[in-house]
């Protein structure tokens, strides 16, 4: 039975998934993580949802992960920690970038190790002036996992990677922005009411088209300009048979506002 540690509640078409495991600086247990992922998979089938904002109460979004909540083998044996990483860390970052709705991220505070990456891997990212981002892997001697070494070098370049990942000193919301990591930093008290807004408006939008072009923007970092385009090609053929498109055409030419239903 779910608990307490996540919560989560849909509203105006918007679900929020909340870490609510402020003692802890919200580090995540397995069974954290395995909610999460069934929320972010519920939240792209459910058509009334059209915008996910993930967060987190107290001081800290995410401390990392909590390897006191899980199953451990008895005895470990090799392959065990590949296939660890495989079905949790990396499972759970491929969560948030396969769902088809856009996730914002509102950083409260300290994001580390799994945690920072959780934040990296939502497509819009607010911060709080309190917040900082450790990748704190090489304090603890250990190699970044959770998506680090995919997603960093494509939000920052792999110079900038290597520094954060080499040395893990704690970055500040500030240089974060400044560095790409981050859309938006803005005051605590703010939080909040910013990525509302924002949600709000992704709500109101095209979902389909946005879903799509969620999909051609990470994948055109893996792909050539020929596959890319391919891929941009077909997903304007499919998105021109919805109704958001229609209608985003028809108000174009009755010259209105166009109201966008998410079908």
């Amino acid at each position: 039975m779910p608990s307490n540690d996540i919560l989560h509640v849909t509203t105006d078409n918007i679900t929020h998934i909340t870490l609510n495991r402020p003692e802890a600086m919200n580090a995540l247990t397995w069974d954290n993580r395995e909610q999460i992922i069934q929320h972010l998979a519920d939240a792209s089938t459910n058509p009334d949802t059209r915008a996910v904002i993930l967060t987190a109460t107290g001081k800290g979004f995410c401390a990392g992960a909590d390897l006191r909540g899980g199953p451990a083998p008895a005895e470990r044996v090799p392959g065990d920690v590949a296939r660890t990483i495989r079905n949790g860390a990396q499972r759970f970052i491929a969560a948030i970038l396969d769902c088809e709705k856009p996730v914002i991220a509102a950083v409260n505070g300290t994001a580390a190790g799994i945690g920072a990456h959780l934040a990296f891997a939502c497509d819009l990212v607010i911060a709080s002036e309190q917040a900082k981002f450790i990748e704190v892997f090489v304090r603890r001697g250990l190699v970044p996992d959770g998506g680090g070494a995919y997603l960093l070098p494509r939000l920052i370049g792999p110079q900038r990677a290597k520094e954060l990942m080499f040395f893990g000193d704690a970055l500040p919301a500030a240089e974060a922005e400044r560095l790409g990591l981050v859309n938006r930093v803005v005051p605590a008290d703010d939080l909040e009411k910013t990525a509302r807004a924002w949600a709000e408006r992704l709500a109101q939008g095209p979902t389909r088209a946005i879903a799509m072009t969620k999909q051609l923007v990470n994948a055109s970092l893996d792909v050539d300009r020929s596959a890319a385009f391919a891929a941009e090609a077909a997903a304007q053929e499919i998105n021109m048979t919805t109704a958001d498109a229609n209608e985003g055409v028809a108000s174009f030419v009755e010259r209105r506002s166009p109201i966008y239903r998410g079908r």
